[in-house]
């Protein structure tokens, strides 16, 4: 059901979500600045309302001290408005000490001066009105008042080439805004979308691929380098599963081949007497091999399924491995020298199953027959020794051939089979693979040891007890 849903791009995804955003955010402060920008000019539209009031109210004083209006007031108010820059509705009383109307502009009625001015002649009765007053004083006596009265609306009155210089700011902003994240947002998906369309390649069994590494942001460049990487490891392993099991097929092959052969030879009558016993003998010998070599198939694959038990006993390894040794050396030719033992003169108990690390240690041992070289005998030494972290540890030297440092990294992969072993006794490629897997069963590992100057070392590391 997941799958069938639509699915959007980062580029669109966070865009369009971003855009949203800071629309809303610019908006709401675009008004919130709005709001304050008209109480501000409300404000100070007041503040020279006030000033005009207290101006007319001056003016309007004779040299004898009494109310004198000039015939000129109007031509004062209109110059004052304009060079206030007051091009709004505006009504402006003047009063003698007793509240009676004076003058006004424009001309009202006393009836309509009372309907609009309070009795306290102090401000507008509407409230969407508001008015500044200035008392006429001469020698500290008031002997009336200059009412000045504007609308709200006109005091808060912004004009229209501002509002307008306002909104391309405003969406300049949210172009701007919107083209910063657009281009991030591009900037972030191209490599994504490229390591997506790689990820594509390799489901389908593509690992040569190429990505750009020119990214200059550390965290893309890490995830391009190391997808690549990825990319690069997963063909070696590909290529490695597909000459293993090709090597693995081979060798299944071969005992069949050579058993189908012999027993065919024998039944036709082509080989008689000790020569078809001796060909028998042969095929026995072939189907024991085959028959090892399912054997490990059939224990790698208990083991990684799980299925296989493990015990975890108290062990005296001293003993357990020199009775270990001893009874592998009852199996060998005259050619593999005596082990060398190497152990520690107090008692050394560890935790495992005698089983299983008599499997890892023979297996070690067999391994190294394997790898005889040339012209000289087998030589082992094993040394068991405790190391730091309450773990002991079980070295097996040889003087073979060694492991030729392009194979280190690749001993302990499942089928991996060095072409340097002895070809007369090769197998699966399993057994250091799956003496690894019992070694951690067990609590323990198996790796490479410092490699002598002739020969390999491997060790295998066991919990103390």
């Amino acid at each position: 059901m997941d799958n069938l849903k639509k699915r959007t791009s980062i580029l669109s995804y966070w865009t369009v979500r971003y855009l949203l955003i800071i629309s809303v955010g610019l908006l709401l402060t675009a008004l919130t600045t709005f709001w304050w920008i008209q109480q501000e000019a409300m404000d100070n539209r007041m503040q020279t309302t006030g000033l005009l009031a207290q101006e007319i109210a001056d003016r309007s004083v004779s040299a004898s001290g009494t109310i004198e209006i000039s015939q000129n007031l109007g031509e004062l108010i209109e110059d004052r408005k304009r060079f206030f820059k007051l091009t709004v509705e505006m009504c402006v009383i003047i009063t003698d000490k007793q509240g009676q109307m004076l003058y006004s502009m424009p001309p009202l009625t006393e009836n309509q001066m009372r309907s609009k001015i309070k009795d306290s002649l102090s401000d507008s009765r509407n409230s969407e009105y508001k008015g500044a007053v200035a008392p006429i004083k001469a020698d500290n006596e008031v002997l009336g008042e200059v009412i000045v009265m504007q609308s709200k609306k006109s005091l808060r009155h912004i004009p229209q080439d501002e509002i307008i210089f306002f909104s391309i700011i405003l969406l300049f902003l949210i172009i701007l805004s919107w083209l910063t994240i657009y281009l991030l947002s591009r900037k972030l998906a191209k490599p994504i979308q490229r390591v997506a369309a790689a990820a594509v390649q390799i489901s389908s069994g593509q690992y040569n691929i190429v990505l750009e590494k020119g990214a200059k942001e550390r965290e893309i460049h890490e995830l391009i380098v190391s997808f690549q990487e990825m990319a690069g490891k997963l063909q070696q392993f590909e290529q490695s599963r597909a000459v293993m099991l090709a090597g693995v097929s081979h060798e299944l092959k071969t005992p069949v081949t050579s058993i189908k052969g012999l027993v065919l030879a024998v039944r036709e009558g082509v080989v008689e007497g000790e020569e078809a016993e001796e060909f028998l003998d042969i095929a026995l010998l072939e189907v024991g091999r085959l028959q090892h070599m399912v054997a490990d198939l059939l224990d790698y694959n208990a083991l990684t399924a799980g299925i296989v038990s493990v015990r975890h006993d108290r062990l005296a390894a001293v003993p357990l491995l020199s009775e270990i040794v001893y009874q592998w050396k009852l199996t060998q030719e005259e050619d593999v020298c005596e082990p060398v033992l190497l152990m520690p003169q107090k008692p050394l108990f560890v935790r495992g199953d005698p089983l299983r690390i008599q499997q890892i240690i023979v297996n070690l041992l067999n391994n190294s027959v394997q790898a005889k070289a040339q012209g000289r005998k087998v030589e082992l030494t094993i040394e068991l020794l405790e190391t730091i972290g309450e773990q002991a540890a079980i070295r097996v030297t040889d003087n073979g051939i060694g492991i030729a440092p392009g194979n280190r990294e690749l001993m302990f992969e499942a089928f991996f089979r060095s072409n340097s072993k002895n070809t007369t006794l090769r197998g699966l490629g399993l057994g250091l693979t799956f003496s690894r897997l019992l070694a951690e069963c067990m609590g323990g590992s198996l790796h490479l040891g410092d490699s002598p100057e002739q020969g390999c070392c491997i060790v295998l590391t066991l919990p103390l007890e």
